[in-house]
């Protein structure tokens, strides 16, 4: 069986980054539409115009706004059924790293807004979905109700080594990470699976901030394949936990680093 996929796709954060790239690795492989929430309109129309070039076949609805807002998320979610009938897929890629900072220096603020994003948007987005697919016929054993995968970071497993100042981020991918395996536990009865996947340092524009202004040096010396993950590479992890190959995995963080975590 090959990591072919079927359906509608639910995607935040598919303006960019893992997001984006999630949304093509769907479309290569079977999707039939997809639905991109994101809080940069002209990021998301340039995915979807992208996508109608290259995936002509694969529908697609756009969702201008902000995870952390439950109004927002229970209308993205509203006008993916409206549009497409359920939602099978769901990847909840949404994240911002916000600003390193000590946690003596840490401002309430800036921790309330990494955890607003990072761990609260997941959640919601997680809540939203579940409340749709229990309404969902099955469509069996390897399919179920529909799929959930979240993005955690190798950060959810482990604390950044040779940088400080993520104390926000750490705690916030953490969070993802136990309640993903929370709700898998509680939902897989009801024919719901859900997953995290922890991606390493990944080649895109948000990293790329933080590696190109020094942060992480030294803290990339301990990824042993030496180099960062293309996104591709993460969409492909994401592409399998969403995919029936993966129907025996429940509550899983699939750690996916290079080797930072070995």
């Amino acid at each position: 069986m090959a990591c072919k996929v079927s359906g509608t796709a639910f995607i935040t954060g598919g303006g960019n980054g893992i997001g984006k790239t999630t949304a093509f690795a769907l479309a290569q492989n079977g999707i039939e539409a997809v639905s991109l929430l994101d809080v940069n309109e002209s990021l998301l129309q340039r995915t979807k115009d992208e996508l109608a070039t290259s995936h002509p076949q694969v529908a697609v609805e756009l969702t201008v706004g902000d995870v952390s807002k439950e109004a927002c998320v229970d209308e993205a979610v509203r006008r993916t059924v409206e549009r497409f009938g359920r939602i099978d897929i769901s990847v909840h890629c949404a994240g911002i790293v916000g600003q390193p900072s000590a946690t003596h220096e840490l401002t309430a603020a800036e921790w309330q807004r990494v955890i607003d994003i990072n761990q609260t948007g997941v959640l919601l987005c997680q809540k939203a979905v579940i409340r749709q697919m229990l309404t969902q016929e099955s469509r069996g054993l390897r399919l179920g109700r529909g799929t959930i995968v979240n993005v955690a970071s190798m950060f959810g497993i482990v604390a950044p080594g040779g940088w400080s100042g993520l104390s926000a981020y750490t705690a916030s991918k953490h969070a993802v990470v136990a309640f993903s395996k929370m709700d898998a536990k509680a939902y897989i009865q009801q024919e719901i699976r859900i997953n995290a996947i922890c991606p390493g340092y990944t080649d895109t524009d948000m990293i790329r901030t933080y590696w190109d202004a020094g942060y992480m040096e030294p803290d990339s010396q301990r990824v042993a394949i030496g180099r960062r993950a293309q996104p591709e590479e993460i969409a492909d992890a994401v592409l399998f936990l969403a995919s029936p190959m993966s129907s025996y995995m429940v509550g899983s963080a699939l750690v996916v680093d290079g080797g930072y975590t070995a």
